[in-house]
């Protein structure tokens, strides 16, 4: 689902404006996951370095930029309504120029043309790497190229000089780019190209980068994190990469999303369980576990290696926080299909479960498929499925009552005076729950003790009782 990003307040180093080199003021909105993040702080790092000046609001500024997200169509509509904001901005002369980039833009070219004609310029994933040039023609109002799109690059593009959106002490770090599955319900190779890894020292030099820049939460974003190395090295090298990562110096917490579960080799499952920094939570998509439905999905593993592989990670990590998503409604589920999946939804007690109603993708397999339901359909399904993990949440926030957590602050809480909002282990940002934390003179970034008192539905309270280490 597309989620806006609130945009930095500073400039690091890397992406400077130069005194007296002032080409514009611009503001950026992101939307989209979180390697769609990566693509935005890259971008404003170039706009920065260009000569153009951020501004954290719309109103006033020379150009805005918007990074879109085209996954699913919520999340289309969701940008399609940011677009008409600010092309009413333009309209009403308190925005220059708007510019669209993205997955949006490099799915629905045409589309968005046709929709939204008074955009001033469009560019695709990978002509991200060009955007100050985009930036121009829409401030200088050249029309002559209304828009910009490059194939997807035979190696994986930098991520150096981001001006990050996240606060300072975490930041995504992407390890590769596109994707080799051929799951039917998804549009992603189309919008993001063939899996292409970027290089073990590339990673690495990228990481020392984000920790010279305040990170100290490291979190692994990929389409695919375990197929990390294939196509460069001719096998997989994701715990030789986790093991790396886990040398570098001022990390304390390196955390692993996108977690496709055919390539968990025994030597990743120890890596994750006996590295130093990295965090016992695994986000691990499933999307169902009827071995038919599964089928129909291509998602290439069935109940039984799912089964298999989540008790060899229960047994490595006795205290693994395991977030993983479902889809219901995909064509031809039937009544105990879903039924087989609340079930097994009960059995294995997920820690945190997203789980979405499928979404009909045009251009992909599954639009073909014989077997789609009405919406009321799939939205009672999601429901159905959403019951029983909250239960399972609840109880689960309930048992941390009474233990004392290592917990990272991320900011004040702005209800209460005294009090900070943080996560623990089993949290990744945006996603998860959070832990209100009562406690003086803490500061995002800090790696605290907090002794849980209660629990709220999802959320943990408690009180700081020192530092974590």
């Amino acid at each position: 689902m597309a989620k806006t990003k609130s945009l930095p307040m500073t400039t690091p180093p890397a992406a400077e404006v130069v005194p007296g080199a002032l080409k514009g003021r611009f503001a950026f909105i992101s939307l989209g996951c979180p390697k769609n993040t990566v693509d935005s702080e890259r971008m404003l790092g170039k706009l920065s370095q260009d000569g153009y000046a951020l501004q954290p609001d719309p109103d006033g500024a020379d150009v805005v930029v918007v990074n879109t997200c085209g996954f699913i169509e919520p999340a289309r509509q969701e940008s399609l309504a940011v677009i008409r904001e600010m092309l009413a901005l333009k309209k009403s002369g308190r925005v220059g120029s708007v510019v669209v980039a993205g997955c949006l833009a490099e799915r629905h070219k045409d589309l968005l043309l046709e929709t939204v004609p008074e955009v001033d310029q469009i560019v695709g994933v990978f002509g991200r790497e060009e955007i100050a040039a985009v930036v121009d023609r829409a401030v200088q109002h050249r029309d002559e190229q209304r828009s910009l799109f490059r194939p997807a690059p035979v190696r994986a593009l930098e991520d150096t000089a981001r001006l990050r959106i996240t606060p300072r002490h975490f930041g995504y770090m992407k390890i590769s780019e596109g994707c080799d599955r051929l799951c039917t319900y998804c549009a992603i190779p189309k919008m993001r190209g063939k899996h292409i890894t970027k290089p073990m020292e590339e990673v690495l030099r990228e990481a020392r980068e984000l920790v010279s820049d305040g990170v100290r939460e490291l979190i692994i974003v990929a389409q695919d994190s375990t197929y990390y190395g294939m196509d460069l090295y001719g096998r997989v090298r994701f715990a030789e990469l986790l093991k790396q990562l886990d040398t570098v110096e001022g990390i304390e917490w390196i955390r692993v999303l996108y977690a496709y579960p055919e390539h968990f080799s025994d030597d990743l499952i120890e890596t994750m369980a006996t590295a130093k920094k990295i965090v016992p939570y695994l986000d691990m998509p499933l999307q169902h576990i009827n071995d038919r439905v599964l089928k129909r999905m291509i998602r290439r593993v069935d109940r039984s290696a799912t089964e298999n592989l989540i008790g060899r990670l229960r047994k490595a990590m006795p205290n693994l926080a395991m977030r993983t998503t479902f889809i219901v409604g995909f064509p031809g589920e039937t009544e105990a299909d879903y039924e087989e999946l609340k079930s097994f939804v009960a059995e294995q007690k997920f820690e945190r479960v997203g789980v979405f109603p499928y979404s009909l993708e045009p251009g992909t397999p599954a639009e073909k498929l014989d077997g789609h339901m009405p919406e009321e359909v799939k939205q009672a399904r999601v429901a159905g499925v959403m019951e029983v993990q909250q239960q399972i949440a609840f109880a689960y926030a309930d048992k941390q009552i009474g233990k004392e957590l290592a917990v990272v602050i991320d900011g004040p809480d702005p209800e209460f005076a005294n009090h900070f909002r943080g996560r623990t282990y089993a949290d990744s940002p945006d996603i998860d729950c959070e832990v209100r934390v009562k406690g003086k003179n803490l500061r995002s970034g800090d790696f605290i003790k907090v002794k849980v008192t209660a629990a709220d539905g999802y959320d943990l309270a408690g009180r700081s009782i020192g530092s974590a280490w």
